[in-house]
């Protein structure tokens, strides 16, 4: 019985963060997930979701240090459990939130991989060559070709790109408006290669893959039967043109080329969508070298004096 009103609970509690906080599906689907793990320790301590202490959210940390859960993902699931006890405590459902005084779990400071510039310059360069002559063959090429151009020059997340529609761009500007987590809209600018190639795609390519039987999609990219492209399909597409890279490697590359350059992290920041700062200063590091090398050069200190 106690599982059933767990489970109803949280499907409450789910319905909650998609209608009223408009979270897409799959980010729904992701805290459904962390608290069902939560609900399943419960039930072996014999408690509710609702009848929860602090002494049971700490045991839960510590079950998930045990079997090796990284502390990365247990602070993610501690601030999953924060969002559900705040939404039971508003909702006057309980009289005390059980993860108040919680200290979140040390996050690891691991880099995301990215590329580096020249292997992005030959993925792009690779994808500009592989025109066959073959009409719908070469409409596909201008597709993947703006595809990348537009993960590296923008930093979009997947379901970023495939929502986007023709109506989002505003390439004589050179930007495009861009739907991130939460249907939050961000401008994001483009250079000018990436405007380039958008261009080309919605000149020789789009029109004829838009010809599949009358049924083309509205959205900006599409397959070669004019319906809207998958997450998955995106992430085949990049591991084709390369065998290390993923979409959200792009992202990371076009974020780390960014500071490497000297980009302030409020602008990476805005540029990829962070709703909070932590989540940029991953990057921070990067500009280590940069800053070593400008202290040596101008610092009065900073180089060996000529003897």
């Amino acid at each position: 019985m106690s599982a059933e009103r767990n489970t109803e609970l949280l499907r409450e509690y789910v319905a909650y963060l998609r209608v009223e906080k408009g979270l897409r599906p799959l980010s729904c689907e992701a805290y459904e997930r962390d608290l069902l793990q939560f609900a399943e320790y419960l039930e072996g301590e014999g408690v509710l979701l609702l009848a929860v202490r602090h002494a049971q959210v700490a045991g839960f940390l510590e079950h998930l240090k045990r079997h090796g859960v990284e502390s990365r993902s247990a602070a993610r699931k501690l601030s999953c459990l924060r969002g559900f006890y705040k939404w039971l405590l508003l909702d006057k459902r309980i009289e005390r939130d059980p993860t108040v005084n919680l200290e979140s779990p040390t996050t690891w400071k691991v880099l995301p991989k990215s590329l580096a510039e020249a292997e992005v310059e030959t993925m792009l360069e690779r994808a500009n060559l592989e025109r066959t002559g073959g009409v719908k063959a070469d409409a596909v090429a201008l597709r993947d070709r703006a595809i990348l151009e537009l993960l590296y020059a923008g930093g979009l997340r997947v379901s970023e790109l495939t929502g986007l529609r023709e109506e989002d761009l505003s390439l004589e500007a050179g930007r495009v408006l861009v739907r991130g987590k939460g249907d939050k809209e961000r401008i994001v600018p483009l250079g000018r290669a990436a405007v380039e190639a958008i261009e080309t795609y919605l000149r020789d390519g789009r029109p004829h893959l838009a010809r599949k039987r009358g049924r083309a999609s509205g959205n900006l990219f599409l397959s070669v039967r004019g319906v809207a492209l998958t997450r998955q399909w995106i992430w085949q597409m990049v591991k084709a043109a390369d065998g290390h890279a993923s979409p959200h490697m792009l992202r990371h590359s076009c974020a780390t080329h960014m500071v490497e350059h000297g980009a302030d992290l409020r602008t990476v920041q805005t540029l990829l969508g962070h709703a909070d700062i932590a989540t940029t200063q991953v990057y921070t590091h990067l500009a280590l070298g940069r800053l070593k090398a400008v202290h040596r050069a101008h610092h009065p200190r900073g180089a060996k004096a000529n003897i």
